[in-house]
């Protein structure tokens, strides 16, 4: 059985640009990356090593598979989606042993909880692949990315 990475969020740009290159880093060791967003966007999440779900009939369909190891899911829509909130805590409650979040809107390197993930080189050129196939300009991606772990939210 392989590990599985499942990223949540409603937008596909904004999963590649704060969670794209540790995807990335996850698939080329063996991960199965799994996200689940509104919208297609299946190019640019099979640059980044990702199999593209999408959210609502994921959120509507009963859970019959092992949890993933890891979740990484978007602060803004696990706060207004009380399915995303449920789907988080049943996995964490059935094994999932890395649970982090990241925001759009609100700052989260404040340093209190901060988990910061270096990217390697690979995943900084895949992201920029990814980026460039929504039609985004990739600017700076940076050398990390910044997530909080569950228990940080009081969640």
């Amino acid at each position: 059985m392989r590990y599985r990475l499942t990223v949540v969020a409603r937008d596909p740009a904004d999963i590649v640009r704060r969670a794209g290159g540790w995807m990335v880093d996850r698939a080329f060791t063996g991960w199965e990356v799994r996200v689940l967003t509104a919208g297609g966007a299946d190019l640019p999440m099979r640059i980044l090593g990702a199999d593209r779900r999408d959210l609502e009939s994921a959120l509507e369909a009963p859970v019959r598979e092992h949890p993933p190891a890891a979740l990484a899911v978007e602060l803004e829509l696990y706060d207004s989606d009380p399915r995303v909130r449920r789907m988080v805590r049943a996995a964490v409650g059935r094994g999932a042993s890395d649970c982090r979040f990241w925001s759009a809107s609100e700052v989260l390197d404040d340093g209190a909880g901060v988990v910061r993930y270096r990217l390697s080189a690979a995943a900084r050129a895949f992201k920029v692949q990814a980026l460039s196939a929504l039609a985004l300009e990739p600017g700076e991606t940076g050398c990390t990315e910044t997530f909080r772990p569950l228990g940080t939210f009081g969640a």
